[in-house]
């Protein structure tokens, strides 16, 4: 390979053109945005590797790239990235953090609002011409408590834009944090039972697999609400279907879902259930964030300098 190529990066993702032609101009790119494929053209010279966290990159994958160095998650999650095999390999993954998170705390904030008050299913009301009918009283944010798991960034986030409407807050994490706005609670269920609302905001993977299972939705009761904008894999599909169809818990807004894209047709059937095809973190500024981050990452990595958004391998 001569030394005056540009290096060759493998994307697995679909990515924004404005990325896609940034990455054109630097390197050789081989777009894969339904996933890698079985056969990689040019494998043999794959340096990098532009996933995301639920595409991943497997122990298996990396070994059909001998050339590989570096792996980044387009965004702050990469939780299906294999760091323990990729760290073995001697190869750097990278992320994001930050650059979406603002975004998702919009779309989680307006999802509240939007349960709360019914947008959706009032919209159709009047759309049938139900206009008199339809004129109940709906909850609202101010004044009620907001229950948030994961106290990260974007949990942060949200409960800054909650204080906005006086929002009494609780959370759950893997432990109380000094700082942290609001009442810390120790399990996911003793938050849901102090919690109007509830928020998913943790980070996914196994250790957070159905943290949000029935008992949870069940001590959330008959008035509550759920919104999760982490991961499918936190909250349990079937247990959401059965909470929603036993009546035990008000309605639902899901940006993610398990076994996404596929969306069970029971969800449809419950008009206060709201559902956005993972797209929370998706905005122009948190596009540029992103690839401005990814761009980084590649640059100080061929360049021999430190990266300095490489992910902890210890």
């Amino acid at each position: 390979m001569s030394t005056h190529a540009p290096p060759a990066v493998l994307a697995l993702i679909a990515l924004p053109e404005s990325t896609l032609d940034a990455l054109r101009k630097q390197y050789t790119l081989h777009h894969y945005p339904d996933g890698m494929p079985h056969d990689v053209p040019d494998a043999a010279l794959i340096r990098a590797v532009v996933t995301n966290g639920s595409t991943g990159l497997s122990d298996a994958q990396m070994a059909r790239l001998p050339a590989l160095e570096i792996i980044c998650a387009f965004g702050a999650g990469y939780e299906n990235v294999d760091v323990a095999a990729a760290t073995r390999r001697g190869i750097v993954v990278t992320h994001a953090p930050g650059t979406n998170a603002d975004t998702v705390a919009d779309h989680a904030f307006g999802m509240l609002l939007a349960l709360a008050r019914g947008y959706a299913p009032l919209t159709a009301a009047v759309q049938q011409g139900r206009w008199q009918q339809s004129r109940q009283a709906r909850p609202t944010l101010t004044g009620a408590t907001l229950g948030i798991v994961g106290m990260g960034r974007i949990g942060r986030l949200i409960a800054a834009r909650a204080q906005g409407f006086a929002m009494t807050i609780g959370y759950h994490g893997r432990r109380a944090q000094d700082d942290a706005p609001g009442r810390y609670y120790a399990s996911p269920e003793a938050l849901a039972a102090a919690s109007d609302f509830l928020v998913i905001a943790c980070n996914g993977g196994p250790e957070t697999r159905h943290l949000i299972d029935r008992a949870v939705l069940q001590a959330l009761g008959k008035s509550g609400y759920v919104v999760n904008v982490s991961r499918g894999s936190v909250l349990d599909t079937g247990a959401l279907l059965d909470a929603l169809d036993a009546g035990e818990i008000a309605g639902a807004g899901l940006d993610v879902i398990e076994n996404e894209p596929e969306v069970p047709a029971a969800l449809f059937g419950h008009r206060d259930v709201l559902i956005t095809p993972h797209m929370a973190g998706r905005s122009p500024a948190s596009w540029l964030a992103q690839r401005d981050a990814l761009l980084a990452s590649l640059s100080q990595h061929f360049a021999r300098t430190r990266v300095d958004l490489a992910v902890p391998t210890a």
